[in-house]
């Protein structure tokens, strides 16, 4: 039986080609509101960050999303995915 492509993508503070399941997507919709993309077919233009503390730590210090999306990132989404990590336990 022939095996299944697994989608890869990269994260924008690591620069790692990761599968998709490892990683988290951020929205910019065409409304222009920022939104966590926990299915991964929400419209709109998407980054992606390791589910890892440090690397949204470091996309929050040196404003990686707000330059990939194109607008000012709010605080609230930066909260919510650490929110998100920690209520995973995948606090690396």
């Amino acid at each position: 039986m022939k095996q299944r492509k697994i989608p890869l993508r990269m994260c924008i503070v690591t620069r790692e080609k990761l599968e998709k399941k490892e990683l988290i997507r951020v929205v910019r919709t065409p409304e222009g509101t920022i939104q966590l993309d926990y299915t991964g077919k929400m419209n709109g233009k998407g980054a992606y960050l390791k589910r890892d503390l440090e690397v949204i730590n470091k996309a929050k210090k040196n404003k990686i999303l707000d330059r990939v999306l194109e607008t000012n990132v709010p605080e609230g989404i930066y909260e919510e995915l650490e929110k998100n990590m920690k209520m995973r336990g995948e606090e690396k």
